[in-house]
């Protein structure tokens, strides 16, 4: 029996600016189930990444329900959200987020030790996780020293490292050129036949075509939601 690992009710999410206010999302019910790998489109502005900032614990929504892995998250309180996210929840950002200072490895093992792993062990799966996305070479190298693509990919083995039950995406291959972006979308296709649950916000419709199901957005609503047949 399939699990659902995320359930959304009735999710509203609005912004404030002096006396106008602003609704991004819209009475949206949305159930993501163990094992999918889900794209969710929409134009600029069509409220994606507010979305899946509701989800993933990001970001506090209006008002509405929101389920992790069976648990009331409106009930958690602010350390409960933190650890959940931390050992639970993976993100890839377009803008990568690595911290500047800090080489490849280390990016990775800085998670790992929050969660309360000896720094040797960190490393050690660190490195393992560098390796599985093809950086085994890098893992000395700073952000700087990176390029677009392999920084992505130290985003990926940074998710990735503490296998989380869902990895988060938002808009994983913005910044990279064809061929990043085609390396970025063939590793998310590998570790989702293994078995990792993806949550994508994507602009680009051929890559969205590697999900098994598309969730269309347009202003705050959910308009469609379909399976597909996944491209090869």
């Amino acid at each position: 029996m399939t699990t659902n690992l995320i359930e959304v009710k009735n999710l509203v999410k609005s912004f404030k600016d002096g006396n106008k206010e602003t609704h991004v999302l819209k009475n949206i019910d949305f159930i993501a189930r163990e094992g999918e790998w889900i794209s969710i489109m929409g134009r600029s502005g069509a409220g994606k990444s507010t979305l899946m900032y509701q989800m993933s614990l990001l970001d506090d929504a209006t008002s509405g329900e929101i389920f992790l892995f069976g648990r009331d998250t409106h009930n958690m309180t602010a350390d409960e959200k933190t650890k959940l996210r931390l050992n639970e929840l993976g993100y890839v950002f377009q803008d990568y987020a690595l911290l500047p200072d800090l080489t490849a490895l280390e990016n990775v093992a800085v998670p790992l030790m929050m969660q309360g792993k000896y720094k040797k062990e960190a490393y050690a799966e660190a490195k393992l996780s560098l390796e599985r996305v093809g950086l085994g070479h890098r893992i000395s190298g700073l952000p700087s020293q990176l390029s677009g693509g392999e920084q992505q990919r130290t985003s990926i083995a940074r998710a990735l490292a503490h296998k989380p039950k869902v990895l988060f995406a938002d808009e994983p291959t913005a910044n990279l050129d064809n061929e990043s972006s085609r390396t970025i979308m063939q590793l998310f296709k590998e570790v989702h036949e293994q078995g990792q649950t993806i949550i994508m916000v994507t602009h680009e419709e051929m890559y969205s075509r590697l999900a098994e199901r598309i969730i269309q957005l347009d202003d705050g609503k959910i308009i469609s939601d379909e399976k597909i047949k996944r491209v090869k």
